[in-house]
């Protein structure tokens, strides 16, 4: 069965390639461009992960998260983010009994993957894609 993964983040091509490369790496993946979006569909469809943009116009990454861990405990979160500003948020989050991995942006989709099957323990290679050690970050 495949996994569920939904990203989010306001950037629509952020969202979108991020999804691509999942949905490429054998994930089924949804790309939703706001936390408000994302939380909406997870009444109708829960996801298993979630990675997401910790900043964000309305609701930023790390709410979401809380909320998301909060009424889905099962549901894995990864944050990422090139703001700063982004580990007073984290370090709130911790005191309210939350943890959460943040990763830095520029993102090359071979990490990402890799904390991702890290994450939901899952071979990278089980699907087949592979980025190119030398594609961009995002």
């Amino acid at each position: 069965m495949q996994a569920r993964i939904y990203v989010v983040d306001d950037e629509h091509i952020i969202a979108n390639t991020l999804s691509a490369i999942l949905r490429g790496s054998g994930y089924d993946s949804i790309a939703f461009y706001s936390a408000e979006s994302a939380l909406a569909s997870c009444e109708r469809q829960r996801p298993d992960f979630v990675i997401s943009d910790v900043s964000m116009p309305g609701m930023n990454g790390v709410e979401m998260a809380m909320q998301l861990q909060t009424r889905f405990p099962k549901c894995g979160v990864l944050l990422f983010s090139g703001q700063f500003g982004t580990r007073e948020l984290l370090d709130k989050a911790y005191e309210k009994g939350f943890d959460f991995e943040l990763l830095t942006k520029p993102v090359h989709p071979k990490d990402l993957l890799a904390k991702l099957a890290t994450a939901i323990r899952r071979p990278v290679e089980s699907e087949g894609y592979l980025p190119d050690s030398n594609a961009a970050a995002i």
